[in-house]
């Protein structure tokens, strides 16, 4: 997958489990202000990323740290990236 389908699939991941059922997500758009998540959302759509790239769970403190859909993006692709090759 490339970075910029990564991203497209995180997006559509986002919208889907947004709570206000937001039209559109940005990279800029924020996770609470914007989309309206709350923390039992966050942690659902955690759980949702780590299933469908095959991730390992994100830490506390690094989750802390996602504010927008970018962050969320940038993270999935860090730890893509830093998993070795399958096989």
């Amino acid at each position: 997958m490339t970075e910029q389908e990564i991203r497209s699939v995180v997006r559509e991941i986002v919208l889907e489990l947004a709570p206000e059922g937001a039209a559109e997500a940005p990279e800029d758009a924020g996770l609470v202000e914007d989309l309206g998540f709350h923390s039992l959302a966050l942690l659902e759509l955690a759980f949702t990323l780590e299933d469908r790239f095959d991730l390992d769970p994100i830490e506390q403190e690094r989750a802390q740290a996602i504010r927008t859909v970018g962050d969320i993006a940038d993270l999935v692709i860090e730890e893509l990236k830093a998993k070795p090759p399958a096989g």
